[in-house]
């Protein structure tokens, strides 16, 4: 059984060669796919590079920046398709914001849970690096999804998780709706519709050393509309309204 780390880039040169050392150095038998979308930078031609160095990495190159949701949709249909062996997929950011060392949590997860969140908002998670402003922004974007959503699970919005490849194989990976960080929060909710058994377990969260932030007005708008469409209220009125 194998498992895959997915790691979606846009001009990440700077973070991605030390994280990389990171994660095999830790992992020597996991397999990495990075997914660059044609990094002006030359991410793409670095990973290329590295490749050399370890036999486990794996580059999907893109031809721009066409998004979060799509850049891990399209390597999980992938990855899928080409491994019927694979036991789990975990979902991290390039710029060391999660730290490599707690995959092997997430992946220790499995053994009671279809999905393992890395959890900021329970017991032991922590966000140290951020300003009030942003820790107020990402707890009350999480209490806002967790609400209309109805949800119990603390991080809806968090990038760092382990998905069953069980649980992979149920999802309509070609329709799913979101285009942006709201993938995080589709992601979770469909899983708790299916019935999957999930399980948060805390993490620290750090900011980002090297590169510019991807968060942007378009991404904050998204999460405020998109939990709707899970909304248990709006999805009761839809079916009665298709009933009539």
């Amino acid at each position: 059984m194998r498992d895959y780390v997915i790691i979606p880039t846009y001009n990440e040169r700077g973070n991605i060669a030390g994280l990389l050392e990171r994660v095999f150095s830790l992992y020597p038998a996991i397999h990495v796919l990075v997914v660059d979308d044609g990094s002006p930078d030359g991410t793409g031609q670095l990973v290329r590079e590295l490749q050399q160095k370890y036999p486990n990495l794996e580059l999907k190159e893109r031809s721009g920046k066409l998004g979060l949701a799509s850049a891990y949709l399209g390597a999980m249909k992938d990855v899928l398709a080409a491994h019927r062996d694979l036991h789990a997929i975990v979902t991290m950011d390039a710029d060391f914001s999660h730290d490599p060392r707690a995959i092997k949590d997430l992946l220790a997860g499995l053994a009671s849970a279809d999905l393992v969140v890395g959890s900021r908002y329970i017991p032991g998670g922590a966000i140290p690096d951020w300003s009030f402003y942003r820790r107020a922004l990402s707890w009350g974007g999480n209490l806002y999804a967790r609400i209309v959503t109805l949800s119990k699970m603390h991080d809806l919005t968090g990038g760092f998780n382990c998905y069953s490849a069980s649980l992979l194989r149920r999802y309509d990976l070609e329709n799913m709706g979101a285009s942006g960080y709201g993938f995080q929060i589709e992601m979770k909710i469909v899983a708790r519709n299916f019935g999957a058994r999930i399980r948060e377990i805390p993490i620290t969260f750090r900011d980002r050393t090297e590169g510019d932030s991807k968060i942007s007005n378009r991404i904050i708008y998204e999460g405020l509309i998109l939990p709707w469409r899970f909304s248990p209220l709006v999805v009761w009125v839809s079916r009665k309204a298709r009933s009539r």
